[in-house]
């Protein structure tokens, strides 16, 4: 498998139904603040995204990825709410919104 480039621009795949549930219910405000962070996502490129301080693109080690997934991680989507993803070539595939920031970690 190549390596990604970290200069690439990110691609979005927001085809995953439990992303698009968390999505689609979020209170207007919340809505269009995820909506805004997704459409600057599109213009940046992965190594911008790594570095951005806004994103907080971070790790999450608190459970075991799905086989295939070297590691899912957790950026900031609005102000008070975290998404779930992981990057795939290219492609950063979104898999939730999570309702609270502890949540999004694993923990209660």
């Amino acid at each position: 498998m190549a390596t990604p480039d970290p200069e690439a621009r990110v691609r979005l795949d927001l085809n995953n139904p439990v992303f698009q549930e968390n999505l689609l219910t979020l209170q207007k405000p919340d809505r269009h603040a995820a909506l805004d962070t997704l459409g600057r996502l599109r213009q940046m490129s992965w190594n911008q995204v790594y570095r951005d301080n806004g994103l907080k693109w971070e790790r999450i080690i608190s459970f075991k990825p799905p086989a295939g997934i070297d590691a899912i991680h957790s950026l900031r989507i609005t102000q008070s709410r975290r998404a779930t993803a992981y990057r795939d070539g290219d492609f950063i595939r979104l898999l939730t919104i999570a309702a609270d920031h502890d949540s999004t970690y694993g923990k209660k």
